[in-house]
């Protein structure tokens, strides 16, 4: 006997029972009412030990969905460790304290951190690692500091209602030499590697590191020190550190040379005035110059003229005195000297304003300016920027250390003839760094 579907054609003798049609092939009997029973009723055990099979793997798949969702609200309903302080002198990152999540911490400016910088909520609802600590970094070295100091201004009253300004200019110079500065050392290799921090979750193991620190190893069971110094190296754009950077576990330092101390964000340095702070050694006729980094004793001499006499009127200025009737001599000499001191970087870009010389108050037709004499003479031009106002450029870089000298000159002229000369003598003090 088959059983085939009713749009089936078949020979043979048919009998119709509801959806199927029973075959009975010519010379065999139909089967019996007991047959037909018993073959629906095998069908039956059949499908039910499937129904059986099919409810049995459902009830597993929910207890096994059941077991992750309790698993889930464990963690999130309260399950976490306890709120762990920041460090003296320093601060914690991180406000998630459930299992598996972490927390980092780090130190104020002029503090070093000891211990680990992350830790990690364990599953046993404990921190991993001890609990870190901030020291004050012992160092006489700083990092440094871009700076931009205001440039100074000055009014120089003469004779003939003369004044002088100084244009602004980033300016800087140091006394000391590079090789004063402090020279660090960088951290061991020992302690540039250390054991990675595991996590066994839910079958699954995370290893994490501390801050400063990358993976490593077969298994991520090391971490190694991440040279900050060597990956952002002080001639290349992004550099960490302008003067000196040394690499230390997790972390690095700035240094700058004697003269500086550390700024605020422990990166930069600002200049010291030993000048205004008293950390000067100049004599009572000296005048206290602050350089960036250091600092300068001028001093300021009315000059000895055979032919002219000055006195000194003023700390930073001489005027002659009058001159003897038909004397042309005397009256061919300046009829006044001022002095003027300014701070400059090595290699500084070029042409760049330095100081402006003008007159309030003209008693002639005619003001010439022009470059008298000093040191480094080639690095120097006056130009007339206006109809009573001459101009002292810097016209190339000077690499330093160095101390040059450039003396502008303004005359004063009526139909040709002089009425008067005055001098002005620009010192400049070369750092020999370029910030």
């Amino acid at each position: 006997m088959w059983v085939v579907p009713s749009n089936t054609p078949q020979r043979g003798v048919l009998e119709e029972d509801d959806r199927f049609i029973f075959l009975v092939r010519r010379g065999e009997e139909c089967p019996s009412t007991q047959d037909l029973l018993t073959s629906l009723r095998q069908v039956e055990k059949m499908l039910a030990v499937h129904e059986a099979s099919y409810q049995q793997g459902l009830r597993s798949l929910r207890k096994k969905m059941s077991a992750l969702h309790n698993s889930t609200i464990i963690f999130r309903s309260g399950a976490t460790c306890s709120k762990p302080e920041p460090p003296a002198h320093g601060r914690r990152l991180g406000r998630v304290f459930a299992a598996g999540h972490e927390v980092h911490f780090m130190c104020k400016s002029g503090f070093e951190l000891i211990g680990p910088r992350t830790r990690v909520c364990l599953e046993s609802l404990r921190w991993s690692g001890q609990q870190p600590m901030c020291r004050r970094f012992n160092s006489t070295g700083n990092s440094l500091a871009s700076i931009s100091p205001a440039a100074p201004s000055s009014s120089l009253p003469v004779s003939l209602a003369l004044s002088a300004s100084s244009s602004s200019s980033s300016s800087s110079a140091s006394s000391p030499s590079p090789s004063s500065s402090s020279s660090p050392t960088s951290s061991s290799p020992l302690s540039s590697v250390r054991p990675s921090h595991c996590t066994h979750f839910l079958g699954s193991t995370r290893c994490t590191c501390d801050v400063g620190f990358t993976i490593s190893g077969r298994d991520n069971n090391i971490c190694t020190d991440i040279d900050e110094c060597r990956l952002f190296p002080l001639g290349q754009p992004g550099r960490l550190c302008v003067h000196q950077c040394v690499n230390t576990p997790g972390s690095f330092h700035c240094f700058c040379p004697a003269g500086y101390q550390l700024s605020r964000e422990g990166r930069s340095c600002t200049d010291i005035d030993e000048c205004e702070n008293r950390m000067q050694n100049c004599t009572a006729d000296q005048a206290c110059v602050n350089t960036y980094g250091g600092f300068q004793c001028a001093t300021v001499a009315c000059p000895h003229m055979n032919n002219a006499t000055y006195i000194k009127t003023s700390p930073m200025r001489c005027e002659r005195n009058p001159c003897m009737l038909g004397d042309k001599a005397c009256t061919q000499a300046p009829n006044s000297i001022s002095f003027h001191f300014l701070s400059v970087v090595s290699n500084m870009s070029a042409p760049r304003v330095l100081f402006r010389v003008s007159a309030a108050r003209v008693l002639g037709d005619t003001l010439r300016f022009g470059l008298a004499g000093g040191r480094g003479r080639g690095h120097f031009s006056v130009q007339r920027s206006g109809r009573q106002t001459g101009t002292l450029l810097l016209v190339t870089p000077i690499k330093g250390p160095a101390t040059l000298e450039a003396e502008v000159e303004m005359s004063e002229l009526e139909r040709s003839n002089l009425l008067g000369r005055y001098l002005t003598k620009v010192t400049l003090f070369v750092s020999p760094y370029e910030f």
